[in-house]
């Protein structure tokens, strides 16, 4: 697929990243010749200089043949107005717009074909609350991801000493809880993935990859886990656009407090939020969170523009008593270096969560669904199943009939209401949504063959 990404920031260089690996053939454009070099030095791709919005600069970048057209630059405008000419000039058939201003996303029929012609909105900002706000749901877990609009969830704990089914094998997981659907897709020890079967046990230490009903989580979490108590009292750091659109999330049912260092900032927020309680400060200032009650705090969330602030008033918030301490982080450095570490529970990554958004419109087959796991090292898919036996390589046909590729498992499949789990002898059927995990990217080809309908299929 011949793919021109507009801006080479810290969103565009995670997808020419991930796409790059991918064999696709790769455009990123910016106006910074120093950022388009480091990129061009680490991966196979072509690199234009210029404005993203002139017509002779997407011409250069070969806009004239492209497939699709990512557009997140830093600013809504530039992504709108590329858009826009890439549809007038060339056609281009799908174009995907990064919009962070909330005065936008208020008014969808703004984007339209017969308006700005963008097939596809990405709000990281949205995202990442989203994100956070399951994670707050579930208190102990590292992610917890979405199919089939929510009947089903991937959920990632860490195994700890204590766990019922700590040091015992997998097959007894039935025992444990009778009558709960659950499957674990993957379990990653040292970071390095191992393929669950029956026999394997699970250490503590273990990063733990489960799939079951939303009901069932909770369940699931007790047997890997000591299940830690519901939230109630949150303090957020930073009232930018994400740290904003939390507290409005959650204020209905959580204690919220958000700290904003600027004045004006703080005012504005005030004034927009109904019961979060908006206080002006500095997030890193020990007697602040001292005199806040940080050691009754449930969730410390860091939310600022600044990786290293975020960093270190988690370290401190984690030092001072909070239970769960989660930072935003945007270097991807970092956040290997930050996960599971001693004072911080979960690094979160805006890039992560835009990628697999993305990715879900690129790849081939009816897929629904894309998470990037593991830091991109991994991906959870959730595809469509269309056809029949004669045309699809996997409708009608078990689980243990299907040639999956090396490091892929089928972990669930959601059929209407009803969440069944993965075992070898279920019977994939015409419109179930399946849920597959990769421990091996450079495998998603295949997995997209699986699910491309023959050309007899009418």
């Amino acid at each position: 697929m011949k793919i021109i990404i507009l801006g080479a920031g810290q969103v565009g260089s995670s997808v020419a990243e991930n796409l790059a690996s991918e064999a696709n053939d790769i455009t990123v454009v910016d106006v910074n010749a120093r950022l388009l070099q480091d990129l061009q030095d680490r991966l196979d791709i072509r690199t234009v200089v210029g404005n993203a919005t002139f017509p002779v600069v997407l011409t250069r970048a070969g806009a004239d043949d492209a497939d699709m057209i990512i557009a997140v630059t830093n600013s809504d405008e530039a992504n709108m107005v590329a858009c826009q000419i890439a549809d007038t000039l060339f056609r281009t058939p799908t174009k995907i717009a990064r919009i962070r201003s909330v005065e936008y996303l208020s008014y969808p029929q703004l984007f339209s074909e017969t308006a700005i012609p963008v097939n596809v909105l990405i709000s990281p900002e949205q995202l990442v609350t989203q994100y956070i706000k399951r994670l707050i749901e579930h208190p102990g877990a590292l992610q917890v991801l979405d199919f089939a609009g929510g009947k089903a969830r991937l959920v990632a704990v860490r195994a700890y000493y204590g766990g019922p089914l700590v040091g015992h094998e997998l097959s007894r997981l039935k025992e444990h809880m009778p009558g709960v659907k659950a499957r674990v897709a993957a379990i990653f020890r040292r970071g390095q993935p191992i393929i669950p079967e029956g026999d394997t046990v699970i250490e503590a230490g273990d990063e733990v990859f489960f799939i079951a009903a939303r009901k069932n989580i909770r369940a699931v979490m007790s047997e890997l886990r000591r299940l830690d108590k519901p939230v109630k009292r949150i303090i957020l750091a930073g009232g930018g656009n994400i740290g904003k659109r939390l507290a409005q999330a959650l204020e209905g049912r959580y204690q919220v407090k958000l700290i904003e260092r600027d004045p004006d900032r703080a005012r504005s927020i005030s004034e927009d939020l109904n019961r979060t309680i908006v206080l002006l400060g500095n997030a890193a200032d020990e007697d602040l969170l001292l005199e806040e009650n940080i050691e009754n705090t449930d969730v410390f969330c860091a939310l600022t523009n600044d990786d290293e602030a975020n960093i270190l008033s988690g370290m401190l918030a984690k030092r001072r008593g909070a239970r769960m301490v989660m930072s935003l982080i945007n270097r991807p450095a970092y956040v290997d270096l930050i996960q599971g570490s001693e004072d911080i529970d979960v690094a979160i990554s805006p890039q992560q969560a835009t990628i697999g958004s993305l990715l879900a419109h690129i790849r081939r087959g009816d897929v629904v669904n894309v998470y990037s796991l593991r830091r991109g090292a991994a991906e959870a898919i959730e595809a469509v199943a269309h056809g029949d036996r004669r045309t699809s390589k996997v409708v009608g046909r078990r689980i243990d009939e299907i040639r999956l590729p090396p490091g892929t498992t089928i972990g669930a499949v959601v059929r209407g209401n009803e969440v069944l789990m993965g075992h070898h002898d279920t019977v994939i059927e015409a419109e179930d949504h399946v849920i597959l995990f990769l421990v091996d990217k450079r495998r998603i080809r295949d997995v997209e063959q699986l699910f491309q309908v023959g050309v007899h299929f009418l």
